[in-house]
């Protein structure tokens, strides 16, 4: 893609998933197909805690259409910055830095659409909007091709 993290380097306000996650955020998203329709769309409540340096995120997602799931995530951060995470339903290891007000973030999952699986790539952008404010793009590749696009917005409450 065209995106690249550094040209994000002097964005502010400077964004640390370690900081603006513990606690609750409420994110509201739509995912959208390869023509640009929305497909679904879902909330969800993060309740974020960081334990012996590791940050986890505990997802409960509910979509319009009545599925409800939950994901947890560990992320741990390196010497250098990069971040390194797991989750129950993503494949191996999820990677991604941080940059000024951004964050990019991939990993592989399998995906189940109508009855059939595939496994896909995510391309997460997160940006830092405001102090309580992320948008997150992500494009989901299969074949190298961009098959959906997932736009959510985060919400961080005080106390």
């Amino acid at each position: 893609s065209g995106l690249h993290l550094d040209d994000y380097a002097d964005g502010t306000p400077r964004f640390d998933p370690f900081v603006f996650f513990p606690g609750q955020t409420r994110a509201w998203g739509i995912v959208q197909d390869w023509r640009g329709r929305v497909v679904r769309r879902f909330e969800v409540d993060i309740e974020g805690r960081v334990e012996n340096d590791e940050l986890i995120l505990d997802e409960d997602f509910r979509y319009a259409d009545s599925e409800i799931s939950n994901r947890e995530w560990r992320i741990k951060r390196d010497n250098e910055g990069r971040l390194q995470g797991s989750a129950g339903d993503i494949l191996g290891t999820a990677a991604g830095g941080l940059a000024g007000n951004s964050m990019r973030w991939r990993y592989s999952m399998n995906l189940n659409v109508n009855n059939k699986q595939y496994t896909v790539s995510f391309d997460d952008w997160i940006w830092q909007l405001a102090p309580n404010v992320l948008v997150n793009r992500s494009y989901i590749r299969k074949f190298g091709l961009t098959a959906a696009e997932v736009t959510i917005f985060m919400q961080k409450y005080d106390g």
